[in-house]
């Protein structure tokens, strides 16, 4: 992976936690979910006249991706319920990656070199000790931890969808476009017993645009990141998002900063240069 790539899969890393830990922060999480999905799909629905639809290949992707973020999403929202911010996203994110190295490799035949499967392996460490160290403090349930294990196994399957998916495309921006719409659409139907899909909207699109903007652009970064260097690196870069999401859960939802917690940053930071080499 080059430069560019890295700083594009910590950049999407950066935006995915940010906008995940104010959605968890806020009063009604499932409805600012909701409102900020729909509001994505109003946005880009413009932009599909610059960027035209992505290749009929890939249209099976689109269907899988939307199906497996439809439940991830679900059952995100729910761990969310059951356990803190600081326990429930880096368990998740955890999960994905060590769940994508197998699956890159069974479904493309992607092979790491020794540096990048260090570099995952000392990521996948890191994220496994934050998940430790907020279980210990926090405490988890057995059904959040069902919940957790859900979320995890449906953001690797997802991932690998759009790996697939945005390859065949033809260009990454029309296929995020594209998803964009049909995760909204699937999330309003999800949503429809609870009312209007866009009455979440009325009630908070001040919080739900700029979180709009900020998943579009991580979800955009990582895509074009996908669309041509190897799929678990750039994953797991994307999945340092769990350590940025502890500063937050530090700093913004007041959860404790402990020993533990900052040697797992040390350890993601550390394995930085392992993936661009690897």
């Amino acid at each position: 992976m080059d430069l560019t790539d890295v700083a594009a899969a910590l950049l999407s890393a950066v935006l995915h936690a940010g906008w995940n830990a104010a959605v968890k922060a806020s009063r009604n999480p499932t409805q600012v979910m909701t409102a900020q999905m729909l509001l994505g799909a109003v946005l880009v629905v413009p932009a599909l006249f610059w960027s035209g639809l992505p290749s009929l290949a890939s249209f099976g992707w689109i269907a899988a991706s939307t199906l497996m973020n439809t439940l991830t999403v679900v059952a995100l929202l729910r761990a969310y319920e059951l356990g803190g911010f600081g326990l429930v996203y880096p368990v998740v994110r955890s999960l994905a990656v060590l769940l994508v190295v197998p699956m890159a490799a069974v479904l493309t035949g992607e092979q790491l070199g020794t540096a990048g499967m260090a570099g995952i392996l000392v990521i996948s460490l890191s994220l496994i000790v934050l998940a430790w160290d907020a279980a210990r403090v926090q405490g988890v349930t057995t059904q959040a931890l069902r919940w957790i294990l859900a979320a995890g196994g449906g953001t690797a399957a997802y991932i690998m969808c759009d790996a697939q998916g945005v390859r065949l495309s033809e260009s990454p921006w029309a296929y995020g476009f594209v998803v964009s719409i049909t995760n909204a659409v699937a999330m309003g139907w999800r949503q429809r017993r609870a009312g209007p899909p866009w009455a979440p909207v009325a009630a908070h699109w001040k919080l739900a645009l700029p979180l709009a903007l900020a998943s579009m652009a991580s979800y955009l970064l990582i895509l074009w990141v996908w669309s041509h260097a190897p799929i678990a690196p750039a994953a797991a870069l994307r999945d340092t998002s769990a350590i940025f999401a502890v500063l937050i859960a530090v700093f913004w939802l007041n959860e404790p900063f402990t020993r533990t917690r900052i040697a797992a940053v040390l350890l993601a930071a550390a394995a930085v240069p392992l993936l661009r080499f690897g």
